[in-house]
């Protein structure tokens, strides 16, 4: 094998999982900056690498020539794919290749890839020939003309799947279905989040802290990028021609933990916390006030009375604590009686709602689903406090967060 420098592997980057910003790619990188760079993530791919970049090449030499990069990066296959894509390199001098012998996983795999790249562009395909490469194109031109994030979809006009079975077809949906369940901030801002066929703005992602799990890394993009405009193009998923399908129940399970990693890390846990708290003290103040109001040894007012009475005292110390400590940050912003009052009457609001879905829940589990009607309560207690903390984030304290 000839191991000039020309031929020479890139060193595979090690540490964080974080895209360098365009001066630290430039002097990793020859020392130049690119428009484009492509990642192509192999395994087991050396009968389709070379019509791979033959392909490609051919494409983008018409259209950006000495202006792009294709980077292989190849977790150390046994069909040796990386050393069939490393001896095309003095045809395609656009081409660098990685050997990855430590790391293991497509995600990763893009993100070492974009670690070493030089454009401002960053994309990855897959390299097996079901991406169809004409559609780089499009996503150029969609970036060119101000997105942030161009992605190549099956569920938008021009879309498809060729020949999947109903099986996958329906394991595929529903994966997104859950993904909309768990993340439907990230994942309702696509049509195909399940997508591997995308390029995103440098800016958007340089020096976000990236921690993918298994190989859906559109949805890592989406959830810890700043991404602004998106635009999809619609293409057709292909059948493999050569090699095996890498799908494997296992990927579903990496799926589903990657929607958990990301939803525990785009929620805010601390703030979640206070409020929990303080509504802990509301508890108490509801039973002190309750049993001052309503019992015989104290002023003996009827038991509905005195309960309103207790309720909204306990929802009045509960917006004081969560106005100046809970989302005291964000109340600061917005000062003055007439907004305090507004977010009063929200919060009011949203919590008669969420006492509504509380016995609603504690009537579906105790009297359909036969829970001990103590459990039962624990677990509607439990969903309506995250109900309640959601939507007085998104509700009650909306406009100051807008102006963050």
């Amino acid at each position: 094998m000839n191991s000039s420098p020309t031929n020479s592997l890139l060193p595979v980057p090690s540490g964080s999982l974080q895209i360098p910003e365009s001066k630290f790619a430039a002097a990793n990188g020859n020392g130049h900056y690119l428009s484009f760079s492509l990642v192509i993530p192999t395994y087991n791919e050396s009968k389709n690498i070379k019509e791979v970049i033959q392909t490609l090449s051919g494409l983008l030499d018409n259209f950006i020539a000495g202006d792009y990069e294709l980077i292989v990066v190849d977790d150390d296959s046994p069909d040796r794919t990386w050393e069939v894509a490393q001896s095309l390199i003095p045809d395609y001098p656009q081409l660098r290749v990685m050997r990855r012998q430590e790391e293991r996983g497509l995600s990763t795999a893009v993100i070492r890839g974009w670690q070493v790249a030089r454009g401002q562009i960053l994309a990855v395909i897959d390299g097996d020939l079901q991406h169809p490469p004409e559609v780089l194109l499009k996503l150029l031109a969609a970036i060119e003309e101000g997105a942030d994030l161009a992605v190549a979809s099956r569920h938008v006009e021009g879309g498809g799947v060729s020949e999947w079975s109903f099986a996958r077809r329906f394991l595929s949906r529903g994966a997104q279905m859950l993904g909309l369940i768990l993340l439907p901030e990230v994942i309702g801002r696509v049509s195909d989040p399940m997508s591997g066929y995308f390029m995103v703005r440098r800016s958007s992602i340089a020096m976000r802290s990236l921690n993918p799990l298994g190989y859906k890394i559109l949805i890592e993009v989406l959830g810890r990028g700043k991404i602004g405009q998106i635009t999809e193009v619609g293409y057709v998923f292909q059948e493999r021609q050569e090699g095996e399908s890498k799908v494997t129940w296992k990927q579903y399970v990496e799926y589903l933990g990657h929607l958990l990693r990301l939803r525990f890390h785009l929620w805010p846990i601390g703030r979640f916390l206070r409020f929990a708290v303080v509504g802990l003290s509301g508890v108490f103040v509801d039973m002190l006030v309750l049993y001052l109001l309503h019992d015989p040894s104290a002023l003996g007012l009827g038991l509905t009375r005195s309960k309103i009475i207790s309720a909204e005292i306990a929802i009045i110390n509960n917006f004081l604590w969560n106005d100046a400590w809970t989302f005291g940050d964000m109340a600061s912003k917005q000062r003055g009686w007439r907004k305090r009052l507004k977010r009063f009457l929200k919060f009011n609001i949203v919590c008669l709602m969420g006492l509504m879905l509380n016995v609603l829940l504690l009537n579906v589990l105790y009297n359909f689903l036969h829970i001990h009607y103590q459990w039962a309560n624990l677990i509607a207690i439990a969903a309506v406090t995250f109900w309640n903390f959601w939507i007085n984030l998104k509700l009650s304290w909306r406009v100051t967060e807008i102006k963050n």
